[in-house]
C-alpha cells in the first residue's frame, strides 16, 4: 500500500493509514445509526406502535454505542433519540 499522498516522513505515512482505519470504523457506525433510524421512520410511517417500540429500542442502544465510541457528540445523540421518540410517541 504505497499510496502515502505527498507525505514523506514516516510519522505523517503512519497517520495517514490511522486515519484511513479510523474513518472505515466511523462510516460503518454511522451507516448502522442511519439503517435503525430508518427501520424506525419506516414503522412510524406504518402507524405500527409495536414495531416502532421495537425498532426504537434498537436505535437508542445503536445511537448510544456509536456516542460512546466518539463517533457522534452526546448532543447529537440526544436530539437524534427525542426526535426517534417523540415520533414514536405520535402513533396512536
Amino acid at each position: 500500500m504505497e499510496v502515502y499522498e505527498l507525505a514523506n516522513i514516516k510519522s505523517a505515512k503512519k497517520r495517514i493509514l490511522v486515519n484511513r482505519t479510523k474513518a472505515a470504523r466511523n462510516k460503518s457506525i454511522r451507516s448502522a445509526v442511519k439503517t435503525s433510524i430508518r427501520k424506525v421512520d419506516e414503522a412510524v410511517a406504518n402507524n405500527d406502535k409495536a414495531a416502532a417500540e421495537v425498532a426504537l429500542k434498537e436505535a437508542i442502544s445503536t445511537i448510544s454505542k456509536a456516542t460512546s465510541k466518539g463517533v457522534y457528540h452526546k448532543n447529537n445523540c440526544a436530539r437524534k433519540v427525542s426526535r426517534l421518540s417523540k415520533a414514536v410517541n405520535s402513533i396512536g
